[in-house]
């Protein structure tokens, strides 16, 4: 498990940062997630994976889920970015499957320290190399999961 991480975003000049137990930052001032607790007032961000059109059904079914349960959905095309703007409160929550370390484990530890929540789509707490990634503010990790259980709706 990381003990550190950093993220630095060349265009915006962000160099968003963490060390396990110690916070969340954002050129050096603490980051905290969103207070928000509803899905439908919520902000997502999500990305596609390089194999997307072998799994179009399944992500196609949970971004319209996820669309029409909330305010958006944003794909910007970063996946560490993208776990950094959930931790500053710029998004609630962040999924998308087919990652890698190195797409997720600095973010993993930013979105943590700054009190967020991370697990993959079947709940379970974070590995570096796992299928699917949910990071969130945690107030709506559980609906979120609901929305990316595509178990009961086949």
């Amino acid at each position: 498990q990381p003990r550190s991480g950093i993220v630095w975003s060349l265009f915006s000049e962000e160099l968003f940062s963490g060390v396990k137990g110690e916070g969340a930052f954002l050129n050096g001032r603490r980051l905290a997630v969103s207070k928000i607790d509803q899905a439908k007032d919520s902000l997502l961000v999500t990305g596609f994976p390089y194999n997307v059109r072998d799994i179009m059904a399944s992500v196609m079914d949970r971004f319209s889920r996820c669309l029409m349960a909330s305010q958006g959905v944003r794909r910007l095309g970063s996946a560490a970015l993208d776990l950094c703007y959930v931790a500053a409160g710029r998004f609630e929550a962040f999924w998308e499957e087919h990652l890698h370390p190195w797409d997720t484990a600095a973010g993993h530890l930013i979105v943590t320290e700054a009190g967020g929540r991370v697990t993959d789509f079947d709940d379970q707490p974070f590995e570096p190399h796992m299928k699917s990634i949910l990071a969130s503010n945690g107030r709506i990790h559980t609906r979120m999961l609901d929305l990316l259980d595509l178990k009961g709706n086949e």
